[in-house]
């Protein structure tokens, strides 16, 4: 059963679909995505730029320097910030010994495909270029950051670039054709992201001109081979949870080292109630933990 703590995010998504659907209901603006979170303690925040990009380091007390998480908010290509997920990645920099990066791209309307992955792309060559070695650097993103996570990499393979030692994905969004089963079958226990509404999230990122079967838009069609091992986690209420199932299933056909595990009960996105909710703090754990030896720590 769901930890009181953790209803805090089904009320966020519930009051996200009060403010889309109910004309005139004024819900919180999009900072408040992070007041989910509690502050981490011993974790200090340092404006920076990374590729050209406005970014944020984040520092945790006795971390390891040369070991750093990329990361990748959420927030469906219209919203999300370094703020409003500074303490998430805060918290899991902490739990891993690790400082993090949180990179900033274009959202909507600047930010159609493919400009928020050549963002990115930006910054990891900004990051390498900076002397830390691909082998000590782990991306990690939530919801639409986990497609980056995953498209970054393949940008990188197709640039020449060295990859990273791991990735960390949050309900990662991946399947821009919309082909998984949850989204029919978790319809009723997800509060905000009904078909209906991820199709119109999708179609505006990709506009007219994107297909949704490219191996750079949909990693589904991707040859997975060679990317970094992979750790998946999503919620067992979200619709979707099968995008979680699906790269698991198509990273491990081609040879990836891959970890899914779905938390019963979760919405999209949970880990953000962490240093609130046990099981996003559990969470953020098995993520540290599942890291740390890739990164050497």
């Amino acid at each position: 059963m769901p930890s009181k703590q953790s209803e805090a995010v089904r009320r966020h998504w519930e009051t996200s679909w009060r403010t889309m659907t109910e004309p005139g209901f004024e819900g919180p603006d999009n900072e408040s995505w992070g007041d989910l979170t509690a502050e981490p303690r011993e974790v200090d925040y340092l404006e920076t730029e990374a590729g050209g990009r406005p970014a944020m380091w984040a520092v945790p007390k006795g971390a390891e320097n040369d070991r750093v998480l990329l990361c990748m908010h959420g927030g469906g290509f219209m919203g999300g910030s370094v703020y409003t997920h500074r303490k998430l990645f805060g918290h899991l920099a902490k739990a891993a010994g690790a400082r993090a990066l949180i990179v900033s791209y274009h959202l909507l309307p600047e930010g159609v495909y493919p400009v928020p992955a050549e963002d990115v792309s930006n910054a990891d060559q900004w990051l390498l270029d900076q002397g830390t070695s691909a082998g000590r650097i782990a991306f990690a993103g939530d919801s639409v950051g986990g497609w980056l996570a995953v498209t970054v990499q393949l940008r990188a393979r197709e640039r020449g670039l060295p990859l990273p030692a791991a990735a960390l994905l949050m309900s990662p969004c991946v399947d821009m054709e919309m082909t998984g089963e949850s989204y029919e079958a978790n319809r009723d226990s997800d509060p905000f992201f009904k078909p209906e509404v991820v199709r119109q999230i999708i179609g505006n990122f990709l506009a007219d001109d994107a297909d949704p079967r490219d191996p750079l838009v949909n990693p589904l069609y991707a040859d997975l081979s060679g990317l970094a091992p992979l750790y998946a986690q999503a919620g067992g209420d979200e619709t979707l949870v099968d995008d979680a199932r699906l790269l698991d299933s198509h990273a491990r056909k081609a040879g990836v080292e891959v970890a899914l595990d779905v938390f019963p009960g979760m919405l999209h996105t949970f880990q953000m109630a962490a240093g609130r909710a046990p099981e996003a703090d559990e969470a953020i754990s098995k993520l540290a933990a599942w890291a740390r030896p890739k990164l050497g720590l």
